[in-house]
């Protein structure tokens, strides 16, 4: 199958299009933790906790960069996977030639992955020809610093990020999505309008409070799409003194997001 195929089914066995994001920050990590690897100790508790809420699960690459790191990445993903859900690697990767090639051998062991495109489609080209992986092109970000460059019109009539939408839906071979947050709803509409067939990332809903209803209307494509949360979920518990406690927070964060999503698929 390929990522679409087995997320589309994932969605339908959860019911929900909820993306948790894994990003297990050192500085946030509980006391109680294993102390071998408490990354994977915290996201195989979290996995715990959540895994009948999750479509997919979505470590970001940033928060695993170090030997210890990828060690705890590569149980997370096998866990993950353990579990029937499809693990997306948030990598944003985006370069040119052997750099590009070795970035891509990551989806041997992920099912999908973030790639930036500002450096065109050949630095994407690697990524893109993996087949049966997933691969979801940065378009509209949802950090206050996007308009800076995604906003700017190229050409006479499109904003940057507009034209990297088209482009993307130029690429697609069935394995392209868009990464397009929620704390810009006008411009998340504006995008489905462009690439009506795209399945889209959509970040921002939980701590940066992006919008929740147009995650879902706009996000969808025939019902296939992933709306994340990152810190909402996993540090729902901060303050418990209890590990019981602490992840029964995160599960229930994470069925919060999935029925308050579900009120507008």
């Amino acid at each position: 199958m390929t990522f679409f195929e087995d997320l589309a089914a994932r969605i339908d066995a959860t019911d929900s299009v909820v993306s948790v994001g894994l990003d297990p920050d050192l500085d946030r990590l509980p006391d109680f933790l294993d102390a071998d690897l408490p990354r994977w100790a915290f996201n195989r508790r979290v996995i715990d906790a959540t895994h009948e809420h999750a479509a997919c699960y979505k470590p970001n690459a940033a928060f695993y960069e170090d030997p210890d790191g990828w060690r705890a990445l590569r149980e997370t993903v096998a866990y993950a996977h353990g579990k029937g859900v499809p693990v997306l690697l948030d990598a944003k990767r985006g370069d040119i030639g052997n750099t590009a090639r070795q970035y891509a051998k990551v989806l041997d062991d992920v099912d999908a992955i973030t790639v930036n495109p500002y450096l065109g489609e050949d630095a994407l080209r690697p990524f893109l020809d993996r087949e049966g992986a997933g691969v979801f092109v940065l378009a509209r970000t949802s950090n206050p610093g996007a308009r800076d460059f995604q906003n700017l019109t190229v050409g006479n009539d499109k904003t940057l990020y507009e034209y990297v939408a088209q482009r993307a839906a130029e690429w697609d071979d069935g394995n392209v999505g868009l990464v397009v947050g929620a704390t810009a709803p006008e411009e998340l509409e504006e995008v489905r309008e462009l690439v009506p067939d795209l399945p889209f990332l959509v970040p921002g809903v939980g701590a940066q409070g992006g919008d929740a209803e147009a995650a879902v209307e706009h996000g969808l494509a025939d019902g296939i799409g992933l709306v994340n949360s990152s810190r909402g979920i996993l540090f729902a518990g901060e303050g418990a003194d209890e590990e019981g406690a602490y992840f029964r927070a995160a599960g229930d964060a994470a069925k919060r997001l999935k029925t308050r999503l579900n009120e507008y698929r």
